[in-house]
């Protein structure tokens, strides 16, 4: 038993022994944990997204929040007192300067017009009486039939009454504008919003709500705020010509409208850093409202034939930006870059890579100086 329990162990040893010389004759000699050299790593091409840098010319935007305010605005309110009899508008429609909007009950103004009216035609009278004797009153008192002062008498008397015609006139004039008011009128074209008194009501002048609000959307204006520093681009470019403004949507995927540039706000507002800006645009399709956000582009150059590449091939990094650009032998090298004006699509190249190479777009996490690459498709 011994000797065969000892044939068996040798056996075991031998297999063993056979296994691991195989073992090291197919890893070449090295260990389990020896890495591959440096050199059959980088000859495994990396598959990675690539472009060419391109010249093109590359509009320059200024982008801030912004609001919209209505071009003009205005609260109807009544001038005189009075029952509001009729509403004459719809609510939400569009008006023009010049529409009836209310009636007050005109009954009484018409009335004291009809009185000044009256009191005019009664102080013409007196007046033309008047005019007679001092015109008899004068021959006579060249005859000496009357005294100096009776003639004086009459001669006053008749420009007391001429005055009194011509504040009747003045008073006819007021009773008319007056009546005039009972009718309310659109002041501007705009639209007319939710009514804030019914008919029947009794309406003073004095009363704070008023009786609508119309703004004025055709055209409409856009305020928005972009910083200190940007300022003085602005100005050199508005001394060039009206500067484009497009209204864009609060996720910046739809244009609602585009305008000029009307004027830049006298003052910088020192808590923000920032400066309000005025834009007007036409709202033909009627896309903005006034208190909607939006995000407002101003255009203030175009830069021509600048040398661009996609946004996603820009990488930063401690020293800087960088991008990795493919010889003619696919291999990739880190190039330091100087970005300039760009989007979330094009970066454009101040400096570091001219037009006609080839960059990286995706698959720079795998990458180091030196890494052959294969682009995909």
């Amino acid at each position: 038993m011994k000797t065969q329990h000892r044939t068996w162990l040798l056996a075991a040893l031998l297999v063993a022994a056979v296994a691991g010389l195989w073992g090291w004759q197919l890893n070449g000699a090295k260990g389990p944990d020896v890495p591959a050299p440096a050199g059959a790593i980088a000859a495994i091409p990396v598959p990675v997204t690539t472009a060419i840098a391109v010249r093109r010319d590359v509009p320059v935007v200024l982008e801030g929040l912004g609001a919209v305010q209505a071009y003009n605005a205005v609260t109807v309110h009544t001038r005189v007192d009075g029952e509001l009899e009729r509403i004459a508008f719809t609510e939400g429609e569009d008006v023009k300067a010049g529409d009836v909007l209310a009636q007050i009950d005109p009954r009484g103004y018409q009335a004291a017009l009809d009185q000044a009216l009256a009191k005019k035609v009664q102080d013409e009278a007196a007046a033309a009486n008047a005019r007679a004797d001092r015109d008899r009153y004068a021959t006579l008192v060249a005859k000496q039939y009357v005294t100096q002062q009776q003639y004086d008498t009459a001669k006053a008397q008749a420009q007391q009454y001429a005055a009194a015609v011509l504040g009747d006139e003045a008073a006819i004039e007021n009773a008319r504008v007056q009546l005039s008011y009972t009718t309310i009128r659109s002041p501007i074209d705009g639209r007319v919003g939710i009514r804030k008194i019914d008919q029947g009501n009794i309406i003073h002048a004095n009363d704070a709500g008023g009786i609508v609000v119309i703004t004025q959307v055709q055209p409409i204006s856009v305020l928005f705020t972009l910083p200190q520093e940007a300022l003085v681009r602005v100005v050199k470019a508005m001394a060039a010509g009206r500067l484009p403004v497009t209204a864009m949507s609060r996720d910046g995927k739809l244009a609602l409208d585009r305008g000029t540039l009307d004027l830049v706000d006298n003052q910088i507002d020192a808590s923000t850093g920032t400066v309000r800006l005025k834009a007007t645009m036409p709202n033909a399709d009627g896309m903005l409202w006034p208190g909607q956000f939006v995000n407002a582009r101003l255009l203030v150059e175009t830069r021509a034939q600048a040398v661009t590449v996609p946004a996603t091939a820009v990488q930063r990094g401690q020293q800087g930006t960088y991008a990795y650009v493919v010889d003619q032998g696919n291999v990739v090298e880190a190039r330091p870059l100087v970005a300039g004006q760009g989007d979330d699509d094009v970066i454009v190249v101040e400096s570091g890579i001219n037009a006609g190479e080839v960059v990286v777009t995706a698959g720079q996490y795998r990458l180091r100086p030196g890494s052959k690459v294969e682009a995909k498709k």
